[in-house]
C-alpha cells in the first residue's frame, strides 16, 4: 500500500563515480566532512584527497567502491542535517546496496567500508584483466527472458536488469561479440543497440560464483554488529524484493548478488509499491531514468546545489 507520506532513498553504484564528487557536501557540511575523515581513518589511506581529484585510482574497483560509499554516506548525512529528511524504505543498484543497508542502520559504517574495499579487491581479482567484458543492451520494452534463452549456450549472463529498456550482460569478452550478433539478428526495431561499458572485469556473472566463499567469510567477521530487523526496509537486488529481517538471510543473498542478476526491475517496483517520492543519492544519476521507463518519477541529488534547490522547492510547495 502506498504512503502519501513515506520516502524512499535510493544510491547508484559503481560507474557513477567522477573526480570531485562529495566536495562541495564536505566543504559546506561538518557532518559530511567527518563522513569522509572516518572514512579515511577507517581505510587508511585520504579518502578524500582520492575523491576530490584525479587520481586515476578512482577508477579501480578497490577503491571505486569504498569512494563511492564514503560519498553517498556523507551526502546523506549532509542532507539529514539540513532538512527533515527521514525514509522509510531503502534501495540501492550493486554497490549502492551497501550504502542503502548503511542508511537504514542495518550496517554500520565503518564495518561497510572494510566490506566493500575488500568485495571490490575480491571482484577485481576473480579474473584476468581483459577475459571478461559487460555490455548494456538497449532496446524498447525488452524482454530479459527472452534475451537469457538466446544467450543460453553462450557464457554470457543478464547482469543487470536495470529497466524496460535495458539490461545488461556480463561474461567472456571473447562471447560479447557473439551475444552482439545474435541479439541484433533477433531484435529488428531501430532502438536496439548494444554499447560495450569500460568496466575491468565480468560482474554480476557466472564468473564471480569463485569469490562467494571469501567475500561470506568478509561478511560473517562484522555480523555480530548487524541490525538485521531494520533490513526489511531495504530491497535486495537478488531477490527482487525486500531483505528479510534474519542476518543468514541478508548474509546469502548479499553474496549470491556478487554472482546473480541485480533485479532492479523488481527492486523499483517494490520500493514505488510503497512510495511515490524517490530521491537518488550519489555522484551520478543512472537510476532516475531507470524509474522513468516504470513511470515513477526519481529526483536525483548529485550536488548539495540540488539538495538546496529540492527541498527548497519542497517547503514552498507544502505552505502552498
Amino acid at each position: 500500500m502506498i504512503s502519501e507520506n513515506s520516502i524512499a532513498a535510493v544510491f547508484p553504484g559503481q560507474g557513477s563515480q567522477r573526480p570531485g564528487m562529495g566536495k562541495d557536501f564536505f566543504d559546506s557540511i561538518p557532518v559530511a566532512r567527518q563522513t569522509f575523515e572516518e572514512a579515511s581513518d577507517t581505510l587508511g589511506w585520504d579518502v578524500a584527497a582520492l575523491c576530490f581529484s584525479e587520481d586515476e585510482r578512482l577508477n579501480l574497483t578497490e577503491y571505486t567502491q569504498p569512494c563511492i560509499l564514503a560519498t553517498e554516506i556523507a551526502m546523506f548525512r549532509g542532507i539529514q542535517a539540513l532538512y527533515p529528511f527521514s525514509p522509510s524504505v531503502y534501495g540501492g543498484h550493486s554497490l549502492g546496496e551497501f550504502s542503502a543497508l548503511v542508511a537504514a542502520g542495518v550496517f554500520s559504517f565503518p564495518d561497510t567500508l572494510r566490506i566493500v574495499h575488500e568485495r571490490g579487491r575480491l571482484m577485481q581479482n576473480a579474473v584476468p584483466v581483459g577475459v571478461g567484458g559487460m555490455a548494456a543492451v538497449i532496446l524498447n520494452d525488452l524482454d530479459v527472458q527472452e534475451i537469457r534463452s538466446l544467450l543460453s549456450d553462450l557464457p554470457v549472463d543478464v547482469a543487470n536488469e536495470n529497466s524496460l529498456s535495458q539490461v545488461v550482460i556480463s561474461g567472456a569478452v571473447e562471447a560479447l561479440p557473439a551475444a552482439e550478433k545474435r541479439l541484433s539478428e533477433r531484435f529488428t526495431d531501430p532502438s536496439f543497440r548494444v554499447v560495450a561499458l569500460r568496466v575491468s572485469a565480468p560482474f554480476h556473472s557466472r564468473f564471480m560464483k569463485a569469490i562467494g566463499e571469501p567475500f561470506q567469510q568478509v561478511l560473517i567477521a562484522t555480523a555480530s554488529s548487524w541490525q538485521p530487523e531494520k533490513a526489511a526496509a531495504v530491497t535486495s537486488n537478488y531477490t527482487g524484493t525486500y531483505h528479510r529481517p534474519e542476518a543468514d538471510a541478508i548474509l546469502n543473498a548479499l553474496v549470491l548478488q556478487l554472482s546473480s542478476a541485480v533485479r532492479w526491475i523488481d527492486n523499483m517496483r517494490a520500493l514505488s509499491s510503497t512510495t511515490k517520492t524517490v530521491y537518488e543519492i550519489g555522484p551520478g544519476r543512472p537510476l532516475r531514468d531507470f524509474f522513468k521507463t516504470i513511470g515513477v518519477s526519481c529526483s536525483s541529488i548529485t550536488a548539495l546545489s540540488a539538495a538546496q534547490r529540492l527541498f527548497r522547492n519542497a517547503d514552498k510547495a507544502s505552505n502552498l
